[in-house]
């Protein structure tokens, strides 16, 4: 006689992991910069400007000129918005915010802001990079109140 599985609320799925990023030729510098506790961007020298996600060309010149620089990890929330139902791997972390960040290097990004209260994240307020582990290889970048 085999022992039934033990039963799930019917409404309540089993909770999925949170997907890990798998690094590739392209993205390796960023992901290792982030593994230790930097956030490192591609740089167009020709244009002056950073990028956000890395790519093999870059977005501004269409050139394979691009730099790996390493950034201040600082800037302000341009935009954000209150999640209340959960992507995947973010089951019981309801609400959380995601923000759009504009940091001082003049590039956007989107990320999670932790470490403070939904109702007080601001537009204009300033946030600094922090980094979550998420297994021995993986750091996965968010923002935090640059107090």
């Amino acid at each position: 006689m085999s022992t039934p599985a033990p039963k799930q609320a019917a409404n309540k799925p089993t909770p999925k992991p949170r997907p890990v990023p798998k690094p590739t030729a392209g993205t390796k510098y960023f992901w290792d910069a982030a593994k230790r506790g930097k956030l490192a961007l591609q740089y167009d020298p020709e244009a002056k400007s950073y990028q956000f996600w890395p790519r093999t060309i870059s977005v501004k010149t269409g050139k394979r000129n691009l730099e790996w620089r390493d950034t201040s990890g600082k800037g302000f929330v341009y935009s954000f918005t209150v999640t209340h139902v959960p992507a995947t791997g973010f089951d019981g972390k309801t609400p959380y915010v995601v923000g759009l960040i504009e940091l001082d290097e003049k590039v956007r990004m989107i990320g999670n802001i932790l470490n403070i209260k939904p109702e007080d994240v601001k537009v204009g307020m300033r946030v600094k990079v922090m980094f979550e582990k998420m297994n021995d290889d993986i750091s996965y970048f968010a923002f935090e109140p640059d107090k």
